[in-house]
Formats: structure tokens, sequence, C-alpha cells
């Protein structure tokens, strides 16, 4: 069978390439670049702790030590420090990482890799297809033709491959701005991202509101300053001017010594596809939306859409298409994401608006900290990984369902399991391989060899009817879940999002979860990419 063309070499596209090599499915990135991003200091992203441990897994190396995991988060308004945040393993920090590093670190892992192909210098110029695949037409020193099983634009805000399908992309523009440096200094704060509003230094114009300070590795720190609405320009004195006098004032002194790295100018626009899907092509990552104001990260959902994308193709790939499974990618990750900018659309008038915000959050100056704390650091309806609880892929009336701490269409809780060799691994571990996760819930296993309780109990039954789900499945055991009785079993998808958790072994409902997952029972092939 045909590869998947992956149009696109950034963070998203060289993501969802790994996440299908390892599940055996076969991809060419098409980059229309000479295949090295150009260092950029200012251009960095925040992530995550899931989506960060995503990339690590993939990538098959830690990220650590490359980007920064902040020691803590501090929000200051005036001269009155508002929260203060300590990292810890019950509160795990956020990964800041400069773009261009991260891109590095994953096409250093794509070398490698034996099933994916990086062909640079091809600008997608074409795309035809038809039932049985996609064929795709490049320019440049090395343009061809490339046919494929399936075609997803990972290809930007400006994507050839939306443009191509005719896919609208309404939205807002320039919902925010801010002006960017990457400078090496000293702070008072080492390792402490910060969040600075109405800085007493700065008494000019109504560009005062607000300064985020971001640490990254080396004693290198981003800088962003949210600048008044319109399109004035931002010249280097003013720039210069910032940066002088926000480092004398965190400093409480004379600016302090500093090497300014990179500079630029972010824009935040708020726009969501119409459709991710059109027959075997789909949109992800920028090109299917954009998003980022009040500290909301878009490259986030970006890797959201690979994994939740790459299973389904992997499934598609292996066992032939399910329209239900590939149609459930745009109903499930399109609703997360238009939820996420609906609420920061409703957030921005509120923070921003001064009056609206006493008028509707009681401690006004309180309610703003926590508002924009939810969107940097990944919490809240501005900024926590969105669950699937509308999916069409949900089971429907499972007699035996019983509630435990994660709903339904949520990530799970990443605790430790023992897999079927004998091992004892983090559930996270397991994921992305394609495979349907069944983790039973036995307290007292981890004090016993495997040997001494694999054929025990319900164990045989509970392996029986994992053999016999219409899908390939691990069986793994937990010692606890939270909010989970003992034998309660439940099931994961191999995105990491839960599907349901039973009463106790009962094969019919387990096999009716596991079938509705892969969108119902299979159609016949006829009808793939009749749409």
């Amino acid at each position: 069978m045909d590869p998947v063309i992956i149009v696109g070499a950034g963070p998203v596209g060289l993501t969802l390439a790994l996440a299908l090599a390892r599940q055996e499915v076969p991809s060419v990135v098409l980059d229309e670049g000479p295949g090295k991003d150009e260092p950029r200091p200012a251009r960095t992203v925040v992530l995550r702790e899931d989506t960060a441990a995503l990339l690590e897994r993939l990538a098959g190396v830690p990220l650590t030590k490359a980007g920064s995991h902040w020691a803590g988060w501090r929000s200051m308004r005036r001269k009155q420090v508002m929260r203060e945040i300590t990292f810890d393993d019950t509160e795990p920090a956020p990964l800041h990482i400069a773009q261009h590093v991260l891109t590095g670190a994953l096409r250093q892992a794509l070398a490698g890799e034996r099933l994916v192909k990086l062909a640079v210098d091809n600008r997608l110029d074409a795309v035809e297809q038809e039932p049985s695949g996609v064929t795709a037409h490049t320019r440049g020193p090395k343009g061809t033709w490339w046919r494929g099983s399936y075609l997803v634009g990972c290809d930007g805000p400006r994507s050839t491959v939306r443009k191509l399908l005719d896919i609208r992309f309404p939205g807002r523009t320039a919902v925010e701005r801010h002006a960017v440096a990457a400078l090496r200094t000293e702070l008072p704060w080492p390792d402490q991202a910060l969040l600075h509003r109405a800085p007493p230094w700065r008494t000019s114009g109504p560009s005062a509101g607000e300064v985020t300070g971001r640490p990254l590795p080396d004693g290198v720190w981003r800088l962003d300053w949210l600048l008044p609405p319109g399109k004035d320009l931002v010249t280097p004195e003013l720039l210069l001017t910032r940066i002088r006098e926000t480092l004398a004032g965190w400093t409480e002194g004379p600016t302090p010594p500093y090497e300014l790295l990179d500079t630029g100018v972010h824009t935040v626009h708020h726009r969501l596809a119409r459709r991710w899907r059109v027959g075997r092509v789909f949109l992800a990552g920028d090109a299917a939306h954009l998003l980022g104001a009040l500290g909301t990260q878009g490259l986030d959902e970006g890797l959201r859409d690979a994994d939740n994308l790459a299973w389904k193709l992997a499934s598609a790939w292996h066992h032939g298409p399910h329209e239900a499974l590939l149609d459930s990618y745009q109903a499930e990750r399109r609703a997360v994401v238009a939820a996420r900018l609906r609420a920061a659309d409703q957030a921005l008038p509120l923070v921003r608006g001064g009056a609206g915000l006493r008028a509707v959050v009681p401690g006004s100056a309180r309610g703003h900290d926590s508002l924009l704390t939810d969107g940097h650091l990944g919490r809240g309806v501005l900024g926590a990984p969105g669950a699937y609880a509308d999916s069409p892929l949900a089971p429907r009336h499972i007699e035996s369902e019983v509630d435990v701490d994660t709903s339904p269409g949520a990530p799970v809780t990443d605790v430790r399991v023992t897999a079927e060799d004998g091992s004892s691994v983090r559930l996270r571990d397991r994921l992305g391989r394609g495979a349907l996760l069944v983790v039973l819930v036995a307290p007292g296993t981890g004090v016993w060899e495997r040997k001494h309780w694999v054929t025990a109990g319900v164990m045989p039954r509970l392996a029986a009817a994992v053999t016999a789900l219409p899908h390939p499945a691990e069986l793994l055991v937990a010692e606890s879940y939270p909010g989970a009785a003992a034998h309660t079993v439940l099931l994961v998808r191999p995105d990491g999002h839960l599907v349901t958790a039973l009463s106790g072994v009962r094969p019919a409902d387990l096999y009716a979860a596991a079938e509705a997952t892969l969108g119902g029972p299979a159609k016949t092939e006829a009808t793939a990419g009749s749409r």
C-alpha cells in the first residue's frame, strides 16, 4: 500500500511521521525548504507536560536539556506578587524550548527511521485524489509526482493543501500583538517564568499593560511585551527602550548587562478551518486552526491533532478504511479547538477591557491573573487538554460502565502498570503503538511476580476477552487508578483517552466498547474515499 503523504516539515508534520512509523505505516514528508531551520531564539514554544512526553517518546531522546522546565511561575501586578506556583510531581512544569531546536531533534529522530522519507526542496502545487489514493505534484529542484494512500496538510497558516481544497478559514486577524526579544542576562528569579501586569515603571501610553519573561537554557530569556491594538511599527529604538526599562525595573537598579540574541513581532490570529477532511486529505496544526491569545499555545493543539490522527490512519492503512473512524478526527479535534477559541474570545474582553472584568469576576486583578495563568500554564478552559466526551466513537448504553476520576473521553492518568512481559512501566509508555489498552485494576498484584497471578482469578477470562477484541489490544495490570475500585477494567484508546471503565470482566461489554471505538461495525471498502 502507498505511504501517507505529509505536506510540511514543521513540528506537527514531523511528529505525525514519527507517530505513523511507530505503528509501521510508511510516510513521505514534503518539505519545501532545504531541510534545516534557521536558528531563531525568539521563536519558542511552550508544551504541556504530556505533549512534551509524547515528543520524547516518539523521538527517543529527552528534551529536558534542550529546553527549560521552569522551577516556578510568578504573577505580579504593579509591585504586588499576585500568585506564586512551584512546580513538582503534583504540578508538572511545562517545557519551554526554541522551535528550531525542537524541529532539529525531530529531524534527527527521522534520519534513522526506515519508514519515513524526507523530501526537501519540494513545494506542493497540485493534489488529485480518487477512491484508491492520492496523487500530489511538487515543484522545485526535486519536484515530481508522489503517490500516497492519504495526504495530511501540516503546512502552516498559509496552507497550500487547504487552498487547493478550497476550504474556508474564517476567524479574527491580529487578536493580539507582542514585541519579542531573546536575550542572555541574569534576573532575580532564576528558572522561574514571570507575568507582570501594569509594571510601575511604565507610565507612557496604553502599551504599559503586560510583559512576560520565560527562561530558556544557558541564561537565555524570552521577553514578550503586549502591544496596543493597531499596526504601529515596532522600531529597534522602541524595543531597546522596552528591554532596558524592563530589566532595570525587575532588578530595581540600573539596567544589568545583557546580550541581545534575536527580536521579532508575534501576531496572534484566531482562525478555524471549516473542514478538516476531504476524502483522503486531512488538515492538521496551523493549517487547520490558529490560536494563541492570552498565553494559549497553538503547537500543543497541533501535536494533539497528530496524535489523534495517527492511530486512525494506521488502522485504515493496516485494516482497510473505516469512514466513521476517519471522520471522527474532524469531529473530535475541531470541537476541542473550537471550544478553546470560544473560551479565549469570551475571556479577551474581560481581561483586556478592565471594567468588564470587574463586573463579572469578584476581585478583578485576581480573576484576571487566574485566566492568564491558566492560558500560560495549560490549565482550565484556556489550556487544559480537551476531552472527547461527545465523540462519535463513544460507546452507548454499556450496562456495566462505572465512574472513575477520569471522565470518558478525557486523557487517562499516567499510573504505573505491569505489562504482559512482566515489566513495570508507566501507562503513558504503552501509548502510540496502535493498540487499544485494557487495564485491570488489581490491588496487591505488585507484591507478587507476574507468573503467580497471571493465571489466577479473573485474569484468564479477561485475557481471552482481550484476545477476541476486533482490534489489536494489550492487557495491562495496575495496582490502583484514581477513583477505581478493585477489578475495574479500563479501556483506553491508542492516544491515551479513556473509552470506558467497566465493573469487572464483562467480555460482551468490552467488545461492544472496543467496536464503538473503531467507529462501529466496519463497512465495505467500496465506500472508502467516496467523500
